[in-house]
C-alpha cells in the first residue's frame, strides 16, 4: 500500500529584515525621486516562503508625504518632496513587512524596522540683508527695506556713514553654513564718490560731492565661497546743504485756551483771543526765506 502524505505549510514564521534599524544623512537639496535606501537593504525574508507586503509611515509631526515606497511588494524608499531644512531636519520612519495584505483577515506575521533621517542642510539661499521681515508665514524668504544715508555738499566724511534703518548687514541664512559675506558697491556710484569695505559693508567717502543731485547706489552682498549666491540692496544718499544752525522757537512760552466739553480734534485758542488758533512756530537762520 503506497500512502501520499502532503504536509501543509504553516504560517508560522514572521518577515525578518535584514537591518531593522539603519540611519541615512540626506542632503537638503537632494533632487525629487531620489532613492534613499535601496531595496536591497530594507527587503524582509519569510522562511514561510510568503510574499511580503511592505507599509511605510513616519513617527514625527509634520514630516508626512516627504518619503514614500515604490511599491507594496517594493519597500525601496525615495524622496516624493522636496526638503527644507528650517521645516525639519531630521525624522523616523517605520518600515512595517507582513506576510498578508493590509486588509487581509488571516491570521497575519509583522516584522518592523527603523528608518533615521538626518538632513543635511544645503547652500540652498541667498544672503538676507538686516533688518528684514518674513514674507508672510514663509520663513524662506526675508524681505528688507532700501538703505537711506545723507551727505553734505562740498565737505568730506572720513568716518562710515550712518544709514537708515541701520547700516549695511547681510548675513548668509542657511543657519549650519553661515558663509562668510562680501560686500561691493554695483551700480549709482558716479564719480566713484563712495566705497564700501568688502568684510563690514561700512559705508564711507572717497571725495566731495558739488552736485546737490541724490545717489542711488546698488550694494552687492556675495557669498566669500559662492559667488553664485548673492543679493543687492539700494542705498540712496541724499545730498544736502550743511546745516549751521539748529532751529529754534520763536517765543519761549506759549499760551493757549481751551474750553470745557470741546470734542476731539477741536483747535486749541490763543489765550486772550479765542477767535485765533494758537499756533506754535519754529525757526531756521540756515532757511531765513521760510
Amino acid at each position: 500500500l503506497e500512502i501520499l502524505v502532503t504536509i501543509l505549510n504553516e504560517n508560522d514564521n514572521s518577515p525578518v529584515f535584514k537591518q531593522p534599524s539603519l540611519t541615512r544623512t540626506v542632503p537638503e537639496d537632494t533632487k525629487l525621486y531620489t532613492t534613499i535606501v535601496a531595496r536591497e537593504e530594507l527587503s524582509a525574508t519569510d522562511a514561510d516562503l510568503d510574499t511580503i507586503y511592505y507599509e511605510l509611515t513616519t513617527t514625527v509631526q509634520g514630516t508626512d508625504g516627504y518619503f514614500a515606497i515604490k511599491g507594496v511588494n517594493n519597500p525601496e524608499i525615495y524622496l516624493q518632496k522636496a526638503l527644507d531644512y528650517d521645516k525639519f531636519n531630521l525624522t523616523t520612519l517605520l518600515l512595517y513587512a507582513r506576510d498578508r495584505p493590509v486588509s487581509s483577515h488571516d491570521p497575519t506575521n509583522m516584522a518592523t524596522a527603523t528608518i533615521t533621517i538626518a538632513m543635511e542642510q544645503s547652500d540652498t539661499r541667498a544672503p538676507w540683508f538686516l533688518p528684514c521681515t518674513f514674507l508672510h508665514t514663509d520663513t524662506s524668504v526675508c524681505i528688507s527695506s532700501p538703505y537711506s544715508g545723507r551727505v553734505n555738499v562740498s565737505e568730506l566724511s572720513t568716518d562710515p556713514l550712518p544709514l537708515q534703518p541701520g547700516p549695511i548687514y547681510a548675513i548668509d541664512p542657511d543657519s549650519t553654513i553661515r558663509d562668510r559675506i562680501v560686500y561691493s558697491i554695483v551700480g549709482g556710484n558716479r564719480d566713484n564718490v563712495f566705497s564700501v569695505d568688502t568684510d563690514t559693508g561700512n559705508l564711507t567717502m572717497n571725495k566731495i560731492v558739488t552736485s546737490p543731485d541724490p545717489f542711488l547706489l546698488q550694494v552687492m552682498a556675495t557669498q566669500a565661497s559662492n559667488v553664485r549666491k548673492y543679493s543687492v540692496a539700494s542705498v540712496e544718499i541724499k545730498v544736502l546743504n550743511k546745516s549751521l544752525y539748529p532751529p529754534y522757537f520763536e517765543k519761549g512760552i506759549y499760551n493757549g485756551t481751551v474750553f470745557i466739553g470741546l470734542a476731539r480734534r477741536s483747535f486749541v485758542c490763543q489765550a486772550g483771543d479765542p477767535s485765533t488758533p494758537l499756533m506754535i512756530t519754529a525757526a531756521d537762520d540756515d532757511f531765513p526765506d521760510v
